[in-house]
C-alpha cells in the first residue's frame, strides 16, 4: 500500500516516473518527489487522440519544480519515447477517430491492448541505462475501465519480467493502485497542498478526446468522456467530504 503524507525521514536514492501530463501522473511525480533524491520522467508518443497531454508535461514539471524548491532539485531529465508502433497494430478509441464504446470482448474501446506493458519494457530499459530501479507508475484497479495491465497482479508480474529479463532489481511502485480519485485529489492535497491542487486543475489534461476549450473547477475537458466523468466526480467527491 502506498504510504501517503509526511516526507519519508530518509530519501530513498532513484525513480523514473512514467509521465504522461495527466492528473494521475502528476500526482505520483509529486509523490515520488517526495521520497526519492533523483526524480527523472518519461513520456509516450504513441499516436494518441489526446496528445495536446504531452505538450502539458513540460508545464506541469515546471510548475512542480516552482511549488517545493526540494523538489525542484530532486527533479531530473525528461526522457520522451516513440511508442507509435503501438497505433499501427489496430484502432482503439484512444488512437483513431472510433466511438468510445464497450467492445465485444468486455472492455471499453479506449484500451490500447499491451500499452502499459511497452511503456514498462521500455521504462525498465531506460532506467536500467540510467542507474534507476524504481519505476513509478499511476495504473489503478479501484477507479478504472476495467483495463486488465492497470491491475496490481500485472504490474507484480511486469516487474519480475524486468528483473529477469534486464538482469537487474528493478521494482514497480503504484501510488494509486488501491485509492479511488477522489482519494487522489486529497492525495495530492497532502503532498503540495491547494498549490499542487490548482496545478492540477489547470495545467494538467486527461480528456480523453484531447478537449481543453472548456475549464471546469476540476480542470479542462470535453465534460462527458469516462476520463472527464470520473475526475470531475472524484472532485466532487472530494470536495464536499473536505
Amino acid at each position: 500500500m502506498p504510504v501517503t503524507g509526511a516526507v519519508m525521514s530518509q530519501l530513498l536514492p532513484a525513480a523514473l516516473v512514467l509521465f504522461s501530463g495527466g492528473q494521475d501522473s502528476t500526482t505520483c511525480l509529486a509523490w515520488a518527489l517526495s521520497r526519492y533524491e533523483r526524480v527523472e520522467t518519461v513520456g509516450f508518443d504513441y499516436g494518441q487522440r489526446h496528445r495536446i497531454e504531452l505538450e502539458c508535461r513540460e508545464t506541469v514539471r515546471s510548475g512542480l519544480a516552482a511549488l517545493n524548491t526540494d523538489w525542484g532539485a530532486r527533479l531530473g531529465a525528461d526522457h520522451m519515447l516513440d511508442a507509435t508502433v503501438l497505433k499501427s497494430l489496430g484502432e482503439t478509441a484512444m488512437t483513431h477517430e472510433v466511438s468510445i464504446e464497450m467492445t465485444e470482448a468486455g472492455l471499453p474501446s479506449t484500451f490500447v491492448p499491451g500499452r502499459n506493458l511497452l511503456f514498462l519494457t521500455l521504462a525498465g530499459a531506460l532506467a536500467s541505462r540510467r542507474g534507476i530501479a524504481v519505476l513509478v507508475g499511476g495504473m489503478c484497479e479501484t477507479d478504472y475501465s476495467g483495463y486488465p495491465d492497470c491491475r496490481a497482479d500485472t504490474m507484480a508480474a511486469q516487474a519480475e519480467t524486468l528483473r529477469l529479463g534486464l538482469d537487474v532489481p528493478m521494482q514497480i511502485e503504484t501510488p494509486l493502485m488501491y485509492i479511488d480519485k477522489a482519494e487522489t485529489w486529497a492525495l495530492a492535497d497532502t503532498l503540495g497542498g491547494q498549490g499542487l491542487v490548482d496545478l492540477i486543475a489547470e495545467d494538467t489534461h486527461t480528456c480523453y478526446l484531447g478537449e481543453r476549450g472548456a475549464r471546469h473547477e476540476w480542470g479542462y475537458g470535453c465534460g462527458t468522456c469516462p476520463a472527464c466523468e470520473l475526475r470531475a466526480k472524484g472532485w466532487e467527491s472530494w470536495k464536499n467530504a473536505s
